[in-house]
């Protein structure tokens, strides 16, 4: 299932972690992981399904080495290394993420190539000649 469809759907099993809050940047805004991970250059839905794909243990280390070179919230008083286990308690199983994909409509479907196209126009071309310009049925 693409991501969009997920926003169509009411979301995504990542949503939670995604917009934990991290805190404010310098100017004030609100950064949540989504933010975050879109700021190191890092895809946010695939990152999340990553992490969730890998053990608790494994996911604290990567998020940790992640959120380390992100720099844009100060400190202000919290401990990061504190708020890491509560991001990873957030990420979904991976058989619950599993689950969901396993339920999901297809939604990749390959388009048809371009010969069916212009056979189906010739067959409509056809039949709209022999409808105006048919012959009178005599046969001659």
């Amino acid at each position: 299932m693409s991501r969009m469809d997920d926003f169509r759907q009411g979301g995504t099993p990542f949503d939670g972690f995604l917009y934990a809050d991290l805190g404010q940047d310098r100017a004030g805004n609100t950064v949540s992981v989504l933010s975050a991970l879109a700021r190191l250059g890092r895809d946010p839905w695939d990152e999340a399904a990553e992490l969730s794909a890998l053990s608790s243990t494994a996911a604290h280390t990567r998020l940790e080495a992640l959120l380390a070179r992100f720099y844009d919230v100060p400190a202000g008083g919290r401990d990061p290394r504190a708020t890491i286990p509560s991001l990873v308690a957030l990420l979904p199983s991976e058989s619950t993420t599993r689950q969901r994909a396993g339920n999901a409509l297809p939604t990749k479907m390959k388009l048809p190539g371009i010969g069916p196209i212009i056979g189906f126009a010739l067959l409509v071309f056809f039949l709209v000649q022999n409808f105006f310009m048919g012959s009178d049925g005599s046969g001659d």
